[in-house]
């Protein structure tokens, strides 16, 4: 591999990130996906994939915004595949499955391409998380506006009470879930996954002692991009909202969802080109304000992870960035980020 594809690039700080899954960690760099996943023997199995996704591949979807929806798409699919694998280690584990070739270890072997069944499986649970998520933070909150609240001709107010019941939807459910023993586990590997990509970005040996000295919250999380979603819906469909009024004379709640959940994918494309844009500037004064609101809920989706989940997320990271030994990862001055 490359040097140039080692390093970080603050012009493109997307290139390089990961999500927990359970007992490991999946990183993604340029062109590749590894999973590490802490084994019940205490050994780590790593699965490696050459990845490029839907805006890599078409070069008509790499315009601001429409890179933005599309690549959450790609991700919901290798975000739900790693976490299967990670299920079929844990099932494995427990005496429910038979392990497979360079499953059991320290091996890397790649991940298989999906088959025809695999893959109608998968974009059906896609599908079904799509349609939840939309019913419960998009329509949900719209209804109950709608019936509890006087306030259906008014743009703003409208969408400022719909946004704000779906703020609180979403507080409600990651605090209930992270009651839950396994999720906090689940959160000590995305406290792991930020260190590990701290420890990266700032250029730092690329060992459990550096990534433990970095923090567990990060500006570019999936967890701070949810809460800007949910502040860019209110925006963006109260100014939907006061184009429709003055077009139809009046608003209904079947016109709102009508026009309101399509649009979803535009307010997620907006989200993420925020998110891009605030992570290049998130040391300087006026970044730190903006990124703080999603740094504070991380507070919840993010736990203190031991030694051992350092190592795994560690392991996942190195294996994306195709690095044989923890070497220091040379960077720009200016990419470098306090913490």
């Amino acid at each position: 591999m490359s040097d140039m594809k080692s390093r970080f690039d603050p012009n493109n700080p997307m290139r390089v990130g990961g999500q927990a899954v359970i007992e490991g960690v999946m990183m993604r760099a340029p062109g590749r996906i590894a999973t590490a996943v802490r084994r019940a023997d205490g050994t780590i199995a790593t699965r490696t994939e050459s990845h490029d996704g839907l805006v890599e591949r078409y070069g008509l979807l790499k315009f601001p915004v429409v890179r933005g929806a599309f690549g959450l798409v790609d991700m919901l699919f290798v975000g739900i595949r790693t976490l299967n694998y990670s299920a079929e280690m844990a099932l494995q584990d427990a005496g429910d499955g038979e392990p497979g070739p360079d499953e059991k270890g320290n091996g890397t072997a790649p991940l298989p391409a999906a088959n025809g069944s695999e893959g109608v499986r998968l974009a059906l649970m896609v599908a079904f998380s799509l349609v939840v998520g939309a019913a419960l933070f998009f329509a949900t909150p719209l209804i109950v506006t709608n019936a509890m609240f006087d306030v259906q001709q008014d743009p703003m107010s409208f969408n400022a009470i719909a946004g704000g019941i779906r703020l609180a939807l979403l507080l409600a459910y990651l605090g209930g879930i992270s009651l839950l023993k396994d999720v906090r586990r689940l959160f000590e590997y995305h406290g792991a996954e930020h260190k590990a990509v701290f420890a990266f970005e700032s250029g730092a040996t690329l060992d459990v002692a550096s990534a433990s000295r970095q923090s567990r919250f990060h500006p570019r999380c999936g967890t701070s991009f949810l809460l800007v979603v949910m502040l860019a819906a209110i925006l963006l469909f109260g100014l939907l909202d006061a184009i429709l009024l003055r077009a139809l004379g009046g608003l209904t709640l079947t016109v709102r969802l009508a026009t309101h959940l399509p649009l979803i994918p535009l307010v997620g494309g907006v989200s993420y080109e925020f998110i891009r844009v605030s992570a290049r500037h998130s040391t300087s004064f006026l970044g730190r304000i903006v990124v703080a609101p999603g740094l504070w809920l991380q507070k919840i989706t993010t736990k203190e992870p031991d030694e051992r989940q350092l190592e795994v997320a560690l392991v996942a990271l190195r294996s994306a960035l195709a690095l044989d030994t923890p070497e220091a990862v040379p960077v720009p001055a200016r990419a470098a980020i306090t913490t």
